[in-house]
C-alpha cells in the first residue's frame, strides 16, 4: 500500500471519484457525537509566566475582546445579488471562470445566463459562511479540550479566552447567516472528517496541530482574502475583528508545539508530518464546494475539472496555505526527515510560502487598533 493510501485513502491527492467518495451520511441529524479519547490534565505548578510568551499572548487576549452584539452594524442591509456581482468584478469576471467566455463553450456551463451565475454567486456566499460557521465550532470544542488537556497553566489560561473567542465566532457567523443570507448548508464531508479525527485523538499537541496550525491558519488565510474582496461593509468588519482573534489563535499554536516539537523523535515527528499532510488535503478538497454544484443541479463530477482548472480557483487554493506553510516550518515539520512534508506540500503546490512571516511573528498586525470597536 503506497504511503498516500495509507494517510489520505487515495494513492492520486487529485483522484477526483475518490474525493467525491466521501460523503455526509448524516447531513440532517442536529448532533454528532465523536468520542474524546484525551484525559483531562490538572497541574498544581500554577506558576504564571513561566512561558513569558504565551503569558504576553493571554494578556493580550484579556484586553481585546469585542462584542459581537454591539460592535457589529448589525442594522445593514446586505444585497446578495450587489455583493456577488461586486465579487465577480473584482475576481476578473461575473461568468465565474474570468472574461473568457471560450473555456465553457462545451461544457454544462454554456447555457448559463446571468441568472445562473448569480445563482452560483449567492449559493456560493451561503456555503462559505456555512462552512465558515462549522470550523468555529470545531474550534470551540478543540479550544476547550485544550483547556482539560495542555499540561501547562500559561497555555490553560490562554486557551480559556480563546474558548470565548470561538463563542463569539460561531454567534456571529450563524447571525449572519441567518440574518443576512438566504440559507444554510450542512457541514462539507471533508472538513467534518477532519474535525472529528482532531476531535478523537488522545494527544494533546495533536488538538493543537490540527486546530491551533491547520485549521486555524487556513481560516486565517481565508478570511483574509474574503475581506479583501468583499465590499459588504457588515462582513468586512466581522472578518476584521474574527482575524484579529485568529491571529492570536494561530500564535498560540506556533508558540505552543515550538517548544514541545524540539524534543520529539524522528518518528514522532514523522507521526505530526503525516497528520498535517492528510489535514492539508482535506481542507483543500473542501473548498471544491461539490454541495453548491449539486444544488445547481450539476454533475459536480463533470463540471469540478473545469473549476479546478480556472486560474481564479488555482490562485485561491494555493493562497490558503499562506500562513500553513511557514507555520510548519516555523515548528520544523517541512524538514524533518530528509523533507518528508516540504515534498508533500511541494506536490500540493504550495511550498512557495514557506519564506513568509510565521504568526507567532506577525499576529500583532492583526490586532484591532484603539477605537476600532464601540465598545
Amino acid at each position: 500500500m503506497s504511503e498516500n493510501q495509507q494517510i489520505i485513502g487515495r494513492d492520486d491527492i487529485n483522484d477526483l471519484e475518490a474525493i467525491l467518495a466521501v460523503t455526509n451520511d448524516d447531513a440532517d441529524e442536529l448532533i454528532h457525537a465523536v468520542h474524546d479519547n484525551a484525559e483531562a490534565i490538572f497541574t498544581w505548578d500554577y506558576e504564571k509566566g513561566a512561558r513569558p510568551a504565551l503569558n504576553r499572548l493571554y494578556e493580550k487576549a484579556k484586553g481585546s475582546q469585542w462584542n459581537g452584539e454591539t460592535d457589529l452594524p448589525w442594522d445593514t442591509d446586505v444585497d446578495q445579488v450587489a455583493v456577488t456581482i461586486a465579487n465577480a468584478e473584482t475576481m476578473g469576471g461575473i461568468i465565474g471562470f474570468g472574461n473568457d467566455a471560450s473555456v465553457i463553450v462545451g461544457t454544462p456551463f454554456e447555457k448559463f445566463g446571468l441568472e445562473d451565475w448569480l445563482k452560483v454567486g449567492i449559493e456560493t456566499q451561503n456555503w462559505t459562511l456555512s462552512q465558515f460557521l462549522h470550523g468555529e465550532q470545531g474550534a470551540l470544542l478543540c479550544t476547550a479540550k485544550i483547556v482539560e488537556t495542555v499540561p501547562w497553566v500559561d497555555a490553560k489560561y490562554y486557551a480559556a479566552t480563546q474558548v470565548m473567542d470561538e463563542a463569539r465566532h460561531v454567534e456571529v457567523f450563524a447571525k449572519y447567516l441567518d440574518e443576512k443570507l438566504s440559507g444554510h448548508y450542512p457541514i462539507n464531508p471533508h472538513l467534518k472528517l477532519l474535525l472529528d479525527d482532531i476531535v478523537a485523538d488522545s494527544r494533546w499537541d495533536m488538538t493543537y496541530l490540527g486546530m491551533q496550525i491547520m485549521v486555524e491558519g487556513l481560516a486565517l488565510a481565508a478570511f483574509g482574502f474574503m475581506q479583501q474582496i468583499t465590499t459588504e461593509p457588515l462582513l468586512k468588519q466581522l472578518l476584521r475583528y474574527v482575524m484579529s482573534d485568529e491571529a492570536r489563535h494561530v500564535a498560540f499554536g506556533v508558540l505552543s508545539l515550538k517548544e514541545y516539537y524540539a524534543g520529539l523523535t524522528d518518528a514522532e515527528m514523522r507521526d505530526r508530518q503525516e497528520f498535517a499532510f492528510e489535514a492539508a488535503v482535506r481542507m483543500r478538497d473542501r473548498f471544491l464546494q461539490q454541495e453548491v454544484w449539486e444544488k445547481m443541479g450539476l454533475s459536480a463530477k463533470e463540471v469540478l475539472p473545469l473549476v479546478m482548472a480556472s486560474p481564479q480557483r488555482t490562485m485561491f487554493q494555493s493562497m490558503l496555505f499562506s500562513k500553513i506553510v511557514p507555520n510548519c516550518k516555523k515548528l520544523g515539520l517541512l524538514d524533518a526527515n530528509g523533507g518528508w512534508l516540504r515534498q508533500r506540500f511541494t506536490e500540493l503546490g504550495v511550498i512557495q510560502f514557506e519564506d513568509n512571516p510565521d504568526t507567532g511573528e506577525e499576529y500583532d498586525m492583526f490586532q484591532l487598533a484603539a477605537g476600532e470597536t464601540s465598545g
